[in-house]
């Protein structure tokens, strides 16, 4: 297996479905609702987590079993349950319906890999053993916890901020291209690290000639 990364937008448009009620669902759940997901989740049972945002409408909660007829209109699912017989049948109408599907420790019956995400503001990463050792995954999420911190989350909102100003001071496209790379090369990053916030700020403005917070 090969498998192709992509990284999927829009889910705000696109039914999903979560099917299963217990902490690793509510893993998969909170992955979905932090990309902004139209979901469904069906279970008898949810965990406490879960049951709150429920009760908060974040997702629609469906307390039964799997029916024959779920996936219908549905984009994403995944299958957080380990029953064979329930998986066999979902993958069966998933195939039917085009649903891309995941089912948990069963990649015979998934056309796509959930991975272990790490997540900074806009920054996103994803990373995947192509089933073969799931925990090697968390181990290495925790790494990457560990070393991309919340500097990464401010660093991508300033630069987000400045994006337009950017193209409207330097309409030069090559130009703008060093900017970016000499923003990104230089250490601001590592002032941000360190709680110099302000020391920051003006790294950029030296770079671009743009007050931050101006923009």
């Amino acid at each position: 297996m090969n498998p192709y990364p992509i990284f999927l937008t829009s889910l705000a448009d696109s039914r999903c479905l979560v099917v299963g009620g217990g902490a690793m669902a509510q893993n998969k759940v909170q992955g979905l609702l932090a990309s902004d997901a139209d979901l469904t989740v069906i279970s008898p049972t949810l965990t406490p987590t879960l049951q709150r945002w429920a009760a908060e409408a974040r997702f629609t909660w469906l307390a039964r079993e799997y029916r024959r007829g779920d996936l219908r209109g549905v984009f994403l699912a995944i299958v957080a349950i380990f029953n064979a017989d329930v998986t066999a049948r979902i993958w069966q109408e998933a195939q039917a319906e085009g649903t891309l599907l995941n089912t948990m420790d069963d990649v015979p019956h998934s056309n796509f890999i959930a991975g272990s995400v790490v997540r900074q503001g806009d920054l996103v990463m994803a990373i995947s053993t192509g089933g073969s050792a799931p925990a090697l995954a968390v181990r290495l999420r925790q790494q990457f916890e560990r070393t991309f911190g919340a500097e990464y989350r401010t660093f991508l909102a300033w630069m987000k901020a400045l994006r337009a100003p950017m193209k409207a001071r330097y309409p030069d496209f090559e130009e703008r291209r060093r900017r970016w790379y000499a923003l990104v090369d230089a250490d601001i990053l590592s002032l941000l690290h360190a709680g110099q916030a302000a020391a920051a700020k003006q790294r950029i403005t030296d770079l671009t000639g743009i007050n931050v917070d101006r923009n």
